[in-house]
């Protein structure tokens, strides 16, 4: 499956280099604690594990009044995995960790009245969470998969991307194999699928989806659970914000249907946000919540007890010293095949 591009020239080796050369040194610093800073208070302790991969976890908590806890310690941890309790061999509070991310823009028809709202929230919430040292990309969705823009940490280029949107716009249908497939309808489930194995599986650190939509998949060659499992293979953190325009249902929802209850899954399993809105200033609330989960943020690694290469799920749960205490993480991972 691939994502078709819109508008954008394509050379092999121009566009290898260009993801590489901004990735680089982001990544090194993502490698390191940062000095000098609340953002690393504490140092993760330097421990040699041989032939085991250090789980790390992305993690943010929130009080009983939905307050980010910011000054939590290790100790307010305790990480289990498949019922056993695992060592936290790193820890640190981080708030300027580089971010690859893509925007998800649903274009499919029942999206008309709310994409121009969409379109200038989106905007808005690049200037508040896109930093220097981040990347970025742009992806429209409807009965095709269109890559808007590809990385980058231009806002002004993002930003065009995203205003460029259109519903239903004309573009390559997908692909299998050498024969054209015919539109289908809304591809949410392909959309996620697709930009997780082409544009995130590649890359390291924090990663995450923030889709617009009203997550009502009609046509997807991937399932949700096919899809879900692609996020978590390539430790991507799915963001869902809701934008439904009922009218076009005649109702809540599409015959009855609503998208709300599979995007949670998606959401949660990974470690992301749900948030269903229905007018413009509660999806300006939304967007601010995700951008401050985003740049708020514990990261926790351990090195599981259980070192079988079986590519098999691994269920992860965190627990908290707070009673109160609310935390946001994935609740799982797959282990490395031999």
């Amino acid at each position: 499956m691939r994502i078709h591009r819109l508008r954008l020239p394509v050379v092999c080796a121009v566009l290898l280099l260009a993801l590489l050369a901004p990735a680089l040194p982001w990544l090194a610093r993502a490698q390191q604690p940062a000095t000098g800073s609340a953002a690393s208070q504490e140092k993760p302790q330097e421990t040699i594990r041989v032939g085991v991969n250090l789980v790390n976890l992305y993690a943010t908590v929130r009080d009983k009044d939905k307050r980010i806890l910011p000054d939590l310690t290790k100790a307010d941890f305790r990480i289990y995995e498949d019922g056993q309790e695992q060592t936290i061999d790193s820890f640190a509070r981080e708030v300027n960790l580089p971010l690859t991310f893509g925007m998800l823009i649903d274009t499919s028809g029942s999206q008309r009245h709310v994409l121009p709202i969409e379109q200038d929230a989106a905007d808005r919430f690049l200037g508040r969470v896109l930093r220097k040292g981040d990347l970025a990309f742009v992806t429209s969705f409807d009965a095709d998969v269109n890559l808007l823009s590809d990385f980058t940490g231009e806002r002004r280029e993002l930003i065009r991307a995203i205003e460029r949107a259109r519903i239903n716009a004309p573009g390559n249908p997908l692909q299998a194999g050498p024969f054209p497939l015919p539109p289908r309808g809304t591809l949410f489930y392909d959309a996620i699928y697709a930009t997780c194995r082409e544009k995130l599986a590649g890359e390291a650190g924090r990663k995450a989806l923030i889709i617009l939509t009203d997550a009502m998949d009609q046509g997807s060659r991937m399932s949700l659970e096919e899809a879900l499992e692609t996020a978590q293979r390539t430790d991507t953190v799915i963001h869902v914000i809701g934008v439904a325009d009922y009218a076009f249902y005649g109702g809540r929802g599409y015959g009855g249907y609503s998208g709300e209850g599979y995007a949670r899954k998606l959401a949660e399993q990974t470690g992301g946000r749900s948030i269903f809105v229905n007018n413009e200033k509660n999806l300006e609330k939304a967007f601010e919540q995700i951008s401050e989960e985003l740049r708020t943020q514990y990261v926790l690694g351990y090195y599981p007890t259980n070192r079988a290469k079986d590519g098999k799920f691994r269920k992860i749960e965190i627990k908290m010293a707070k009673s109160d205490a609310k935390v946001l993480a994935r609740r799982g991972y797959y282990a490395p095949a031999r």
